[in-house]
């Protein structure tokens, strides 16, 4: 598409708008910068732009039909009514992944599912890194694909981490390497329903051929549905031992595929709470041609990603966790269960903004495993209702985060963990998850 003299209309002024209108700008468009926050932080030398306007404090409704070009920001719904103007109109809505992967020369890798995106992203970032030089970070891990799409090398490789909302609007997107690596029931509050949220994930192969390649979590009913619908080669992960895939033998993880057969790193090596996202990580960078010597190497010398499952500190023998990243119940019951292996009772700090989550599957697990849940939040109420429906009663309800941390303080004794896991989004009180965790973090080496 050709950007010289058209109106572009960019919605949503976080990180990957104010990219996306960088990048329109640099192609010749004129851009209306729209905010509903009557006055969003944008870079002054953006706003300097003559060739720059605003629309600052209400939903654009009124000036769709002033503009060619529509580019949503992730956090916007595509119902909205301005959304539904710009379809009746047939102006083209995109998203900002859409917008960069169209003036980027590099093969681009993109991950989604429910759980474990950032943490794969990670490590097939430092793989790629160091078996392609040049390769990048972008996505949903914080890194605009808008702010990188015209540097990098068609030799390297762009490593994405894609929600669900970003693929809502998604025209041409055609990741070389694309990766779904679970579904569970989250984001229902944006998609209303499973069938929608699936959908959505589903995107991320439907402009795919037979040239590229999907990797799949065999073990996730959701995933290996997909397959019927699937124009890619698909590489299945799996934890049972497969006849071709990336699968779990005799407590190593072992390849075979394409000639390949070959042990990676053992199970030993990386902790058993990791297992399915060095699988899916491996997959991707077996289906990229990286030499699997690169893999293991770069497996056993990765970190933990922070906030997912991230220890804090140890204090009068009890252990602070920050498992922050944990949005949704499924995400919750992994960090539970990893802390649980460790022989350690819980106090569970939970809650946060309601999206429409069932959490009953959580609080099954408490009686074995959480000796005492500390609730806040928009959907306190709601998960005291399930504990009540499920005859836990070793609950207390909080209105600040610095509370819980503080009555978790008291709840511990020496060999417990205090787990900051949410199953909930964090807009409620926080800016995001990282704020969460980063103030958890805060006050848990504030404590004396």
């Amino acid at each position: 598409m050709i950007y010289s003299e058209k109106k572009a209309l960019v919605c949503g002024m976080g990180r990957s708008g104010i990219y996306a209108a960088r990048l329109l700008l640099a192609h010749g468009a004129q851009v209306t910068l729209s905010e509903l926050a009557q006055n969003p932080v944008v870079d002054a030398d953006l706003l300097a732009d003559e060739r720059v306007n605003t629309h600052f404090g209400a939903n654009p409704d009124d000036i769709i039909d002033e503009h060619q070009l529509v580019v949503l920001s992730p956090g916007i719904a595509t119902d909205l009514p301005f959304v539904e103007i710009a379809r009746s109109r047939n102006i083209p809505i995109l998203s900002e992944i859409e917008l960069a992967s169209r003036h980027c020369v590099a093969p681009i890798i993109a991950i989604t599912g429910t759980n474990g995106k950032t943490t794969v992203c990670t490590l097939v970032g430092k793989i790629m890194s160091e078996a392609f030089a040049g390769s990048m970070l972008a996505g949903n891990i914080g890194i605009a694909f808008s702010s990188i799409a015209e540097k990098i090398d068609k030799s390297a490789w762009v490593v994405a981490e894609i929600s669900s909302f970003q693929l809502e609007t998604i025209i041409d997107f055609k990741p070389k390497i694309s990766a779904v690596l679970n579904i569970t029931p989250d984001h229902l509050n944006r998609h209303k329903t499973m069938e929608n949220y699936i959908s959505a994930k589903e995107r991320i192969f439907e402009n795919q051929d037979e040239n590229d390649f999907c990797v799949l979590n065999y073990d996730n009913q959701y995933c290996n549905a997909m397959v019927a619908k699937m124009p890619a080669k698909v590489i299945f992960f799996s934890k049972m031992p497969l006849d071709e895939g990336v699968f779990i033998d005799d407590d190593w993880i072992r390849v075979v595929w394409n000639g390949i057969d070959e042990r990676v790193v053992s199970l030993e090596d990386i902790g058993s709470h990791n297992v399915e996202n060095i699988m899916a990580a491996v997959a991707i960078c077996i289906a990229a041609g990286v030499p699997m010597v690169i893999i293991s190497k770069e497996i056993r010398n990765f970190k933990a990603v922070e906030h997912r499952v991230e220890f804090v500190r140890d204090l009068r023998g009890v252990s602070y966790y920050n498992d922050s990243k944990a949005t949704n119940v499924d995400s919750a019951l992994n960090a539970i269960n990893v802390i649980s292996a460790l022989g350690r009772p819980i106090v569970l700090i939970a809650g946060g903004q309601d999206k429409k989550l069932d959490f009953g599957d959580l609080v099954k697990v408490f009686p074995n495993r959480v000796k005492s849940v500390i609730v806040l939040g928009e959907v306190a109420e709601e998960i005291i209702h399930t504990c009540k429906a499920y005859n836990y009663h070793n609950y207390e309800l909080v209105t600040t985060l610095k509370d819980a941390v503080e009555l978790a303080t008291t709840r511990a004794v020496f060999g417990d963990a205090v787990l900051l896991s949410p199953a909930c989004a964090s807009q409620d009180m926080f800016d995001n998850y990282e704020q969460r965790g980063r103030i958890f973090k805060d006050f848990v080496n504030e404590l004396q």
